[in-house]
C-alpha cells in the first residue's frame, strides 16, 4: 500500500463560521480519531489533500500525517475515514482521518475489479454485471490492497462468481457473506417488438351516438329539441 506525507496543523478554533472562512483560503478543516484518546481538530491545504487522493490508493491510502501545533510535530499515521464534499461542486468540505497502528489489523473496504473479457460476452453477446463493486475486508495497514482483481475470461452465460470463489491477497481476509454473488455473465437482452398501437375512433358527440344506437334498434333517431322562440313582454293596454 502506498504511503504518502500531508502536513497538517492544529485547529485551535470551530465552528461553522470558522469553517467557511477557512475553506474561503483554500484551507480544508479536518478531525483525527483514535480509540480511546480525544479527538484533534485540524487544518490543512485543500491543494495538499487533493495530492493525497490521487495516488493509486485513492481513498485507501496511508498517510503520514505531520501535525504541527501540538506541544511538538508528531508524526501520525491515518488512514482517511470520511470526506464530505459539496452536494453539487463535489468540492471538499472536510475530513475525518482514522490514526491506526501498523502493527494492527483494521477492516476496510477495497475495490473489487474484473481481468479479462468473458467468453459469454465475446462470442454470445451477454453482459457482465458487477453485482459489487467493492469487498469488505480485514489485513494490516501495510497489506491493503489497492483493489482486488478476479479472472473472468472463462465465464459463460449464466456463470457467476461468489464472494467464495474470490483468492484475496496473502494476509488479506475477506468479510463478506461467500454466498453472496459478485459477478455474473447475463444473457443477451431479447428485444420483444413494439404492440401495434390500436387506433382508436374518435368519439362522437352525444347526439350522433344516440341516433346511431336508435337506427341500429330501428327506432326514429331522438331529434335535437327545438329552440321555442323567446315571449316578448305583453304590452300593457293603454288605459282608456
Amino acid at each position: 500500500m502506498e504511503k504518502v506525507i500531508l502536513k497538517a496543523e492544529v485547529r485551535k478554533e470551530a465552528g461553522k463560521k470558522t469553517a467557511k472562512d477557512l475553506r474561503k483560503k483554500g484551507i480544508i478543516p479536518g478531525i483525527v480519531y483514535k480509540e480511546g484518546k480525544d479527538a484533534v481538530k485540524l487544518q490543512l491545504l485543500r491543494e495538499s489533500l487533493r495530492d493525497v487522493l490521487h495516488t493509486k490508493a485513492g481513498a485507501n491510502v496511508i498517510i503520514t500525517l505531520k501535525v504541527s501545533g501540538e506541544d511538538k510535530e508528531k508524526d501520525r499515521t491515518v488512514v482517511i475515514k470520511e470526506i464530505q464534499r459539496e452536494p453539487i461542486k463535489d468540492g471538499i468540505l472536510h475530513v475525518d482521518f482514522n490514526e491506526i497502528s501498523l502493527t494492527e489489523a483494521l477492516k476496510i473496504d477495497v475495490p473489487l475489479a474484473s481481468h479479462g473479457e468473458p467468453v459469454g460476452v465475446k462470442t454470445d453477446g451477454g453482459t457482465l454485471e458487477h453485482v459489487m463493486w467493492e469487498l469488505h475486508v480485514e489485513c494490516l495497514p501495510t497489506n491493503i490492497p489497492e483493489k482486488i482483481e478476479v479472472e473472468v475470461s472463462e465465464m459463460k452465460i449464466g456463470d457467476a462468481i461468489h464472494v467464495k470463489d474470490i483468492v484475496p491477497p496473502v494476509g488479506v481476509k475477506i468479510l463478506n457473506d461467500p454466498e453472496l454473488i459478485a459477478m455474473i455473465v447475463k444473457p443477451p437482452k431479447v428485444e420483444v417488438p413494439a404492440a401495434e398501437a390500436v387506433e382508436e375512433a374518435p368519439l362522437e358527440p352525444e347526439l350522433i351516438r344516440k341516433k346511431k344506437e336508435a337506427e341500429a334498434e330501428g327506432e326514429e333517431a331522438p331529434k335535437e329539441a327545438a329552440k321555442e322562440p323567446a315571449k316578448e313582454p305583453k304590452k300593457e293596454e293603454k288605459q282608456k
